[in-house]
């Protein structure tokens, strides 16, 4: 009996960590998806002659900012975190979208979609300096060939004749550092919301990323907006991007809540492979043998990183402490009770 009891609780434990483990890489898919088609709507946008990130990105933290905003006043719920962390980490954000977007301005969507890897790297870095995590030596050999493959890349967009986009080389480097940028993005927000309410922090993004883009906007990009002929395809690019971009940042706290910043990039990473099959059968473009290689080097250096992680160190704690999520409403009594649980 002992036995049979025995080899029910193993199946059981297994069955529970497989289904976990479909649900995570779902749910990864699912950002996935939605960062492509990102991508894809801001190609739409630049093929039809808009040069306009910083207005794409002001629809997503609108969205952002209303839906979310409009949960924690129904909540009526104080902030855990004092705002210019938030505005911090909005900056930081806008920026990566902006150099994000902007770089489908002068190479290819291919381009774009494959030198994002470059996050990987840079997460590791900024993981080990700001959080204290320690990495093994296999991992940092597969986030070597990684790098190895944004090299490839970057000589593949310099030998082709204008190929991939009237100046792949700036948009690559646009690509790399708007990808340094989500790095910082990333790992702010997973030490974010593995302490406090995603909401609150999903709400924050989409406020300060708001103020930061129009800011940005009224400087950078009005006499551009003036230039668009605005036709209904327009508009619904604009629409879909805003849309598709509201789904990740929806997506993203869920993933690095349950397994962190690695298991998100993996996810985000089978998005490159679409972007290659679209641009092979959808665009009907030739495809440079060095983007095989490329993609490749990047594959096999995630794989030897997945299958080597490690057990992460704890996230160091918020100064009070805290880690529990609480609700706190805007009466006499409550911020009386509340108030020192607030992180100032």
């Amino acid at each position: 009996m002992n036995l049979m009891n025995a080899i029910i609780s193993c199946w059981s434990g297994r069955s529970q960590m497989a289904l976990r483990t479909l649900y995570l890489l779902l749910l990864g898919q699912l950002v996935s998806f939605s960062l492509a088609l990102s991508s894809f709507t801001t190609a739409v946008i630049t093929d039809l002659g808009v040069d306009a990130p910083i207005t794409q990105s002001v629809l997503c933290y609108l969205s952002l900012a209303l839906v979310y905003g409009g949960i924690l006043l129904y909540r009526r719920q104080r902030l855990q975190v004092s705002w210019y962390w938030y505005l911090l980490l909005g900056f930081v954000d806008v920026q990566g979208n902006f150099l994000f977007n902007k770089a489908f301005q002068f190479t290819s969507i291919s381009s774009v979609t494959l030198l994002d890897c470059c996050a990987i790297p840079c997460a590791i870095v900024f993981t080990w300096v700001f959080l204290g995590t320690r990495y093994s030596v296999w991992q940092l050999f597969g986030a070597s060939l990684c790098v190895l493959g944004l090299g490839l890349m970057l000589l593949s967009d310099a030998e082709m004749a204008g190929g991939g986009g009237p100046r792949p080389l700036l948009g690559d480097i646009l690509v790399i550092a708007g990808a340094i940028f989500f790095a910082m993005s990333y790992v702010g927000e997973e030490f974010l919301v593995k302490k406090i309410d995603r909401v609150e922090v999903v709400c924050m993004i989409g406020v300060y990323g708001l103020l930061v883009s129009v800011v940005q906007l009224s400087t950078l990009e009005l006499k551009s907006l003036e230039s668009v002929k605005w036709s209904t395809d327009i508009i619904l690019s604009f629409v879909g991007n805003a849309a598709s971009s509201f789904m990740f940042y929806t997506l993203v706290p869920f993933v690095l809540k349950l397994s962190g910043a690695t298991m998100l990039i993996l996810s985000v990473l089978t998005s490159d492979m679409w972007a290659v099959i679209l641009r092979i059968f959808c665009y009907h473009q030739q495809v440079n043998w060095t983007y095989y290689l490329a993609f490749a080097a990047v594959l096999i250096g995630l794989i030897i990183y997945s299958t080597t992680a490690k057990d992460l160190l704890p996230i160091p704690a918020l100064e009070n402490g805290n880690y529990d999520v609480q609700y706190q409403r805007l009466d006499d009594e409550n911020m009386a009770s509340r108030g020192k649980e607030s992180f100032y």
